[in-house]
C-alpha cells in the first residue's frame, strides 16, 4: 500500500480547510497513494474560534465528511482525517474518520485521552470518546488502526490495536510547541513503531503553535519519509506486510512478551 501524510495549517474556517485538503488528495493521488492521512483539526482549529465551539461546528461535522466522501470516491482514494463532532451535550468529540476509495465511512475513532497535561485542559472543551471503541479498518489489503495526538503517550492503545491485527499505525496530531516536545514527538512515534513492529504514520497541523513534523517509519522505527515544520507539506511512501514480515523474522518481541 502507498500511504501519504499531508501536512498543513488549519485556519477557522472549513470551507477554506477543505480546499487545502483538496490539493493535497490530488497531489497524492498524483503519487498513486492508496491512502491519504492528514492530521488532528483538519476540518477546524480550535484556537482560531470565538465563541462556543459548539456553535462553531454545529452542522459541519456532517458538511466536512460528505465533503471528504466526495473527494475519495472522486480521486479513488482512502482518506483519514480529523474534526469535531457534535456529542449531544455542551462538548463535542474530537473525532477521527476513515473513508474508503468509494467514499464510505470505514470507521470513526472519538479520542479517548484528552490532553489534559502541560497546562492545557483539553478536557473543559471536549467530551473523551468510549475506551470500549478503537476500531481497526482494512485500506488497501492492510489492518489499519487510528489514534490522535495525546494518545501516543499511552502504548496500550497502539498494543491494544497491534493486538487486533493492525499493521500500520496512524496519528493525526496537533502537537503543541514547547521545550522538549519535538523530542518527546519524535521518540514516542519511533517507540510505538519499534515495539509493535509495525509501519506509523504521523500527521502533524503546522501552525504558529503546533510543529507539524509529519512522518511516516517502518517497522523498525525508522523515519522513511519526513517534513519538518513546513506550513504545508506531502510525503509519500510504500508502506509494505513484507517489512514487517523481515523486522517480525529477526525482532520477534511480540512472539517473546511474556504476559
Amino acid at each position: 500500500m502507498k500511504v501519504s501524510v499531508g501536512q498543513f495549517a488549519p485556519t477557522g474556517s472549513v470551507a477554506d480547510n477543505l480546499e487545502t485538503m483538496e490539493r493535497l488528495v490530488a497531489k497524492a493521488k498524483a503519487e498513486d497513494a492508496d491512502l491519504v492521512l492528514f492530521p488532528e483539526e483538519a476540518m477546524l482549529a480550535v484556537s482560531q474560534v470565538t465563541g462556543p465551539l459548539n456553535a462553531a461546528i454545529e452542522g459541519n461535522w456532517s458538511k466536512f465528511v460528505q465533503r471528504l466522501s466526495l473527494m475519495a470516491a472522486e480521486h479513488r482514494v482512502a482518506i483519514v482525517a480529523g474534526g469535531y463532532e457534535q456529542s449531544g451535550d455542551e462538548r463535542p468529540y474530537n473525532t477521527l474518520v476513515a473513508l474508503g476509495e468509494d467514499g464510505k465511512i470505514l470507521g470513526t475513532y472519538r479520542k479517548i485521552h484528552l490532553y489534559d497535561a502541560f497546562s492545557y485542559q483539553e478536557s473543559k472543551s471536549i467530551k473523551a470518546g468510549d475506551v470500549a471503541e478503537v476500531p481497526v479498518f482494512e485500506i488497501a489489503g492492510m489492518k489499519v488502526g487510528v489514534f490522535t495526538c495525546y494518545d501516543l503517550r499511552f502504548p496500550e492503545i497502539a498494543r491494544r490495536l497491534v493486538n487486533e491485527g493492525a499493521e500500520l499505525l496512524l496519528v493525526a496530531a496537533a502537537w503543541f510547541k514547547g521545550e522538549h516536545k519535538i523530542e518527546h514527538w519524535e521518540t514516542l512515534l519511533r517507540a510505538r513503531a519499534i515495539e509493535n513492529t509495525v509501519w506509523v504514520a504521523a500527521a502533524g497541523t503546522s501552525s504558529s503553535h503546533t510543529i507539524g513534523h509529519s512522518a511516516i517509519l517502518d517497522p523498525m522505527g525508522m523515519p522513511i519519509e519526513y517534513l519538518g515544520d513546513d506550513a504545508e507539506g506531502l510525503v509519500t511512501t510504500d508502506v509494505t506486510r513484507r517489512r514487517i514480515d523481515e523486522v517480525r523474522e529477526f525482532l520477534p518481541v511480540l512472539a517473546n512478551r511474556r504476559l
